[in-house]
């Protein structure tokens, strides 16, 4: 069926619904169960065997498992079969990819969960009552109500337009939004109208920019318009966040590295063999598998998925606070935000207004005026107002004094509007009152519905806005303002018997009678002035960006601590007189932004980006989809956004809170933080195994195999660099300055932090090594000659090396203070212990020691080693009190 050709009666009888009432809520879920969810179809996930394989495609783990093959064969050809290396290798292999894909299903989960939490919904209407719907649940016959800043959920014909324009750019390519009207159209003889020209129909994926309308559904998911593109949409790739690319980035470094290293090894043990090196296979095997053993202990395997994980626990702890995070990226941006940018109405305040006083001469006709220039309406059965807050204010301030908008609209209905934009700040509508004239009712800000007013309403009647009249109104306005009043205007114009010619903003808004002023209160929230001050604190800079008067918001802002004098606020028509050389110079001395235009918005942010700033943006309207982009962290209102705004936004807040910012900023101060000690963590464990390895490796035996250097790296480690992902913020974390988004992994002396530390543990596995052999009595040169392995020496090294990391991740909770001073024990940090400290002793004490070419050491060997381990604790206690001191000398 061709909807667009047909009569909306027609449309409506086809899909079984009712204009008026839409469905009722039982033929909705029939149709539900029938049809399924209104969704595109979604790429393929990869099998759970594909997933597998690929967290073993590592080339370096391939290497080894290729090597471990070999070694076994050439056993087996001399007569001398020893798989254990095989299996152990297998194994580790086996059981990390396990982990792998459980860590990338929990992650994918998480993700999940949120975009299904900022998932789009929509107005219904159903059973007679305009309801909120998830997008995905609506169904062919569903009446959608659509308004300005709103996404079209499903391939819909029209049934009413008030000057609706939709940007239907994705499927048409035309980038001038559309006219959209409700009547019928004519194909050309013998075709048919093109998508494009279908101007009563209006399709899923595209937005309304203007206006307001009702339309029908009918076609959803995969039926629609866009579902036949869903192809070509779904194959969109993962996104990487920045600090997902400098890990690529240090593991190509570390590659190198490890290529040199082995090529150092084989290189030394040449020189020590001879021509002969080549002919003795079992050592030529030997060399290989020590130089990928020494390539396995320089790449942390699990730091790709600890970041992973880590990210995916503090989104879903972020979303669990009312901040819904899109995009990955937009944690790391957050812990260095220097600069946020607010709106006041909703964020700043409780977005709870209340009418509290009056300015006029004739209270009936000012409160009917506001009344029906409102697409808030009265309900009657909860006996309150349901719309926009501001309207919503004005409606129930009519009801008090009779005026209920259902009566109102019934007896004067609108025949034509001109919605409101932030651009004119007014709205205007044209009623057919039941004398049968057409009046206009116009609201907006004071200033500007004064200025196009060229009579007042008086006791007397209607006389003419004389200067004097205007500086007493202008001066009543202040009045509210001064005292955080937020101030709307009306005014009115009576066309008599004819309609007029144009329903446009410039037809309608001059020579307007004005009616008077409604001052209304939205309280603080209570929270925010803390917030603010937490901000500060952490050397964040708030600005306050409004659309109301500068009185208003001047009163506001000092009472939560923004500004402290009216010199720090500036209006969007002084912004205008101002260069972008003087803004730029002048653009840190303001906190409040009042009379606003979307356009400035986005000069803010350009300003403060141009300085280097990084900054936050809050917005809720479809004009300000822009700046919100163009921010480093754009910020939709979950509540009280458009479609527009949240699907620009990086982060959503669910509550339209802004001490949620602080919090998010705070969380993600702690997530940054949590990874790089992670990173620290897995480093410096790494780079000790390299010491250690290596320099076995140029004196000439063997510290660790490389099933070992694998046990630690794969089992051992992770739990540990995972528990760190859980730990509370440092007490400090909001008393520091923001960190630049230029500072790169090793930033703040981190790079120094790994170098020394992994020298420590290093130097502590090799002494270790050596207490062993004494203990056994083997005299080192046995073991160069290769006439014993030195196994008491290997043991107590493994021994060591992983005690050691483990005491050592104690150490990393804090970079920098005593790890006896931090207020809070991390639990999981405990676990991990307690787990690694089990497994260790499992491949130690049990059977598989045998495999691991382990001995049976004494008692005296067990408390040496641990000994040594816990060493680090002081080791490191010692340098960070070093580094304490050397940085406060800096600064």
């Amino acid at each position: 069926m061709k909807e667009y050709l047909q009569d909306s009666s027609a449309v409506l009888e086809a899909v079984g619904s009712d204009g008026e009432r839409g469905l009722t809520a039982g033929e909705a879920a029939a149709r539900l169960e029938r049809d399924g969810l209104n969704k595109l179809k979604e790429a393929e996930k990869d099998p759970l065997w594909k997933r597998f394989l690929a967290q073993m495609a590592d080339p370096m783990i391939i290497m080894l498992i290729v090597a471990a093959v070999i070694s076994a064969l050439t056993g087996i050809a001399q007569g001398e079969a020893d798989f254990a290396d095989v299996i152990i290798i297998c194994f580790v292999v086996v059981v990390n990819a396990v982990l792998g894909v459980v860590q990338e299903s929990k992650a994918e989960e998480a993700l999940a969960a949120l975009q299904e939490m900022s998932a789009a919904q929509s107005k219904a209407v159903r059973d007679g009552r305009i309801v909120a719907v998830s997008s995905s649940e609506l169904v062919v016959g569903d009446v959608v109500v659509l308004e300005a800043g709103d996404s079209v959920p499903a391939d819909c014909r029209i049934l009413e337009s008030a000057s609706m324009k939709i940007e239907e750019a994705a499927l048409t390519g035309e980038s001038v939004p559309a006219n959209k009207v409700a009547g019928t159209l004519d194909a050309p003889e013998g075709g048919d109208v093109p998508l494009g020209d279908r101007k009563n129909m209006c399709y899923m994926g595209s937005t309304v920019v203007y206006g307001r309308g009702r339309a029908v559904v009918v076609a959803t998911g995969m039926g629609t318009e866009m579902g036949k593109i869903a192809d070509a949409l779904s194959r969109a790739t993962d996104e990487e966040t920045p600090l997902q690319k400098k890990l690529d980035e240090l593991s190509k470094v570390l590659s190198v590295i490890c290529i040199v290293i082995c090529a150092l090894v084989f290189g030394v043990t040449w020189l020590k063999h001879g021509m002969g090196f080549f002919d003795n296979v079992p050592l030529v095997l030997n060399t290989f598998m020590v130089a990928v053993s020494l390539a396995v202990a320089a790449i942390p395997e699990g730091l790709a998925a600890v970041v992973t994980i880590v990210l995916s626990i503090g989104v879903t702890k972020m979303s669990q606070h009312n901040a819904i995070i899109r995009k990955l990226s937009a944690v790391e941006t957050l812990g260095c935000t220097q600069v946020i940018c607010s709106d006041k109405t909703g964020t700043l305040t409780q977005n709870k207004m209340t009418v509290v006083r009056h300015f006029t001469e004739d209270q009936d006709r000012l409160m009917r005026c506001m009344a029906l220039c409102s697409d808030a309406k009265w309900d009657e059965q909860r006996d309150e107002a349901v719309g926009e807050p501001t309207e919503a204010a004005l409606v129930a301030d009519a009801a008090k004094l009779g005026f209920a908008s259902g009566d109102l609209d019934a007896s004067n209905p609108r025949v034509g509007e001109a919605p409101f934009d932030s651009g004119r700040k007014m709205m205007s509508v044209v009623n057919l009152a039941p004398d049968g004239n057409y009046v206009q009712h116009t609201k907006g800000g004071p200033d500007v519905v004064l200025a196009r007013c060229t009579m007042v309403r008086t006791a007397d009647g209607d006389v003419p806005l004389t200067d004097e009249r205007r500086a007493r109104i202008m001066e009543a306005n202040k009045a509210m303002a001064d005292d955080a009043l937020r101030v709307m205007a009306a005014a009115r114009v009576n066309y008599g018997k004819e309609a007029p010619e144009s329903f446009s903003p410039e037809a309608l808004e001059h020579d307007m009678t004005f009616l008077g002023l409604c001052g209304m209160i939205d309280p603080v929230r209570p929270e925010v002035g803390q917030a603010v001050a937490e901000a500060h604190a952490a050397g964040m800079n708030v600005v306050m960006i409004t659309g109301d008067h500068i009185d208003t918001a001047v009163a506001i802002a000092r009472e939560l601590g923004i500004v402290t004098d009216r010199s720090q606020a500036i209006t969007g028509a002084e912004l205008d007189r101002m260069g972008d050389e003087e803004f730029a110079r002048n653009i840190s001395n303001y906190g409040v932004y009042a009379r606003v235009q979307p356009e400035h918005k986005t000069r803010i942010v350009d300003t403060w980006k141009r300085l280097g700033k990084v900054v936050a943006m809050t917005g809720d309207g479809v004009n300000d989809a822009p700046s919100i982009k163009r921010a480093d962290i754009g910020i939709g209102m979950g509540i009280t956004g458009t479609d527009v705004t949240k699907n620009v936004a990086d982060m959503v807040l669910a509550d339209d809170n802004f001490a949620t910012i602080i919090n998010a900023c705070e969380e993600g101060r702690r997530i940054y933080d949590n990874i790089r000690k992670s990173i620290a963590f897995l480093l410096s464990s790494n780079l000790a195994e390299v010491i250690s390895v290596f320099v076995a490796s140029l004196v000439g035996f063997t510290i660790l195999e490389p099933t070992h250097l694998l046990w630690l790296n794969l089992i051992t480690d992770c739990f540990p660099a995972l528990a760190m992902a859980m730990e509370e913020a440092e007490p400090d974390i909001m008393e520091r300055e923001p960190r630049s988004s230029t500072d790169g992994i090793f930033a703040g002396g981190m790079g120094l932090d790994c170098l020394v530390q992994g020298a420590m543990i290093g130097t502590l596995t090799l002494v270790s090594y050596f207490v062993g052999l004494r203990f056994e009595g083997v005299p080192l040169a046995d073991v160069l000659s290769g006439a014993d392995k030195g196994l008491d020496g290997m043991t107590m090294a493994f021994l060591t090396l992983s005690m050691v990391e483990m005491f050592h991740s104690f150490n990393m909770r804090s970079r920098r203070k005593s790890v006896f001073s931090l207020p809070t024990q991390n639990k999981w940090l405990w676990g991990a212990f307690a787990l690694s400290l089990v497994l260790t002793f499992v491949v130690i004490e049990t059977p598989l020691a045998r495999a691991f070419d382990f001995a049976e050491i004494s008692a005296a060997e067990y408390g040496i080693a641990m000994a040594l381990a816990f060493l680090i604790i002081p080791l490191v206690e010692a340098y960070k009190a070093i580094m304490r001191t050397v940085e406060k000398n800096k600064a």
